[in-house]
Order: C-alpha cells, then structure tokens, then sequence
C-alpha cells in the first residue's frame, strides 16, 4: 500500500485507511464539518426519466443481488447541496432532451457524473470486501487496482475543489447519437478496467475513465467512420464491445504526478511508453474479440462461430468496420 498511501496530495484518500464503512463523505473524507447524508446512487431523476421503480436488481462481484432501490454513497450534506445536486441538475436536464442535450455537455461534465456513479459502484464493492474480511490485510485486491481506484476518486475531487489536468485529459469519452429514440434505460459496467456505457432515448456513452484518452485514440478510425451518424443498437453494442475489449487489453496503469500549488491540485500525466517497449495495447485477437461480441449482442442471438466464420473478418454491422489490425 505504501506507493498509495505516501503520496502526500492534500486531497482526500479514502484508500488509505479504507474508508468504506459509510462514516465520511465518499469524495471529501472529513473536509467539511456538515453531517454526512446517504445518496441514492442512482438518482431517483433517472429511474423516473427512464420509467423505473427503482425494484430492478443488479448483481455485485461477491454475487449478492440488491435492488437499485437500496444502493447508496454517503456524502456530506454541503458537498451534496454544492455540488453534487447542481451535477445532477446538469445532466438531468441534457438526458430529457436526449442527444440534443447530452452532446452540449463537457467531457468534463460526463467524466463527473459516470465517474461518481461508477466510483459508486466501488465504494459499494468495498464496502462488501471489508464486511467480510473485516480486516484491510486481508482485502484481496492489487495494488495496481487500488491505485487506479484511488487515482479517479482524487480525479472526481474536481467537484469541490480546484484540480487542473496539465496538457492531458484522463479519459476518454464517446458520445454518439442513436437510431431509436425510444431506447429504454440501461448501462454495463467493468469495475476493473473502469469502463462503462449507458444508452437511453436517442444517445449512448461510452467511457473509459482512466486511460488519458488512448481507447479513443485506438479507435479513432471507427469513430471519425461515424462522426454525424446515428447507430442501430447493433451497432452501438459493437462498438462499446470494440471499448471493453481494447480497455482489457491495454497493459499500463497511469500514473501521475499530483502537485497543490496555491489552492489548485495540478495533475501531469507521466509518460504511458515509460521504459517498457511492448505497445501499449496486448495484441487485438479476433477470437476474443468475437466472443465479446457474442455478450454483447445476446438480444440478437449472434454467437461465435457466426461472428467469426471468416477469422480475417469478423461479422460487423458497419459498411466499414475499421477494424483494429488483429495478432
């Protein structure tokens, strides 16, 4: 733990003494002296804009099914009225005006409100790792996991602090417009690599939160193909499957410098090549990649061997799939 615990940051790190009991605020510790609040995490505008009752059942890594009803973050109250509510407000209102809205919003905005939901889901798993280890030595899980883990909620702090990103942005963020503007409600996740996705009315995001932006990069080709299109739901399951898998196969894990000078935190990305000379992604395997396809596209009924019938080419729905060169 110490690489975590050393960096002496000013900000908060709620992985140093593992603050995951719900005590203190989830993304200002002990800042503020105002009493500390539970959250919904997921906030009761979306389950109303997206017609749910809030009963709908998702489930955690040690394979306990809660209903989204009973997730919550603790946060204090002035944070929450500060900042966070003015958030939610934001994005509230550019998700009722679909992709019109949500594509006005900042990366920055986005990277906000996917980060707390998704850092909401870790606080959570957390929370459930320590119940049952009931001490941090025991708590099976890397080091390189809690750094990155650590490094997004320091990130998130730009909430209610001032935090500049110097010459890089840590995420990268996809925005596009779907087909079907009567698409229901629903996100994925992928705690470990810390992507996620959501779709709903007429848009979809896709995000990885913790890459400085090399997933979109990766993918830039796909992405300029479809700059001004609107996708099927075909084609947006295969291009978020295209961001879960590149994700796994990126082999770093970003580190930072972190610097508070006069009242800002000012993050410098270090260099992602650092000393290793082995690419920065693990080799695109067809094969693999087909069997994400697969998952992704289980309302449709495609499986593996149709996917990848021509092992060069795998099935896709776009007239030019610009497809990562495959190993």
């Amino acid at each position: 733990m110490s690489n975590i615990v050393a960096m002496n940051t000013g900000l908060y790190n709620p992985f140093q003494h593992f603050d995951f009991l719900y005590k203190k605020c989830f993304l200002s510790g002990s800042t503020f002296n105002s009493p500390v609040i539970q959250l919904p995490l997921i906030p009761k505008w979306l389950l109303a804009q997206a017609g749910l009752t809030g009963e709908e059942q998702i489930q955690f890594l040690d394979e306990s099914i809660r209903s989204y009803n009973t997730l919550v973050i603790p946060a204090n109250s002035e944070v929450n009225e500060q900042f966070l509510i003015p958030l939610e407000h934001k994005i509230e209102q550019a998700f009722a005006k679909g992709y019109a809205g949500v594509s006005t919003l900042t990366e920055l905005e986005i990277f906000n409100w996917v980060g707390k939901f998704l850092y909401g889901f870790v606080y959570i798993e957390m929370h459930a790792a320590l119940r049952k280890e009931m001490t941090a030595d025991g708590l099976n899980m890397s080091q390189s996991l809690m750094m990155k883990f650590a490094n997004l909620n320091f990130m998130l702090q730009n909430l209610y602090t001032s935090i500049a990103f110097e010459d890089f942005t840590p995420w990268s963020i996809t925005v596009v417009k779907l087909e079907n503007k009567e698409t229901p409600f629903s996100f994925r996740d992928e705690i470990n690599t810390l992507t996620f996705s959501l779709k709903f009315k007429d848009f979809g995001i896709v995000a990885c939160l913790q890459d400085n932006g090399t997933n979109k990069r990766f993918h830039q080709e796909i992405i300029n193909e479809i700059s001004d299109k609107a996708l099927t739901a075909e084609q947006f399951e295969e291009l978020t499957a295209r961001f879960y898998y590149s994700a796994y196969l990126f082999n770093r894990l970003p580190e930072y410098t972190i610097m508070p000078v006069e009242g800002t935190t000012y993050f410098e990305a270090m260099p992602l090549r650092g000393n290793m000379s082995k690419p920065l992604f693990d080799v695109w395997q067809h094969k693999v990649y087909a069997q994400v396809l697969e998952n992704f596209w289980k309302p449709w009924g495609y499986v593996q061997f149709e996917i990848i019938k021509d092992p060069n080419n795998p099935m896709s729905f776009f007239e030019n799939p610009c497809l990562p060169t495959a190993g």
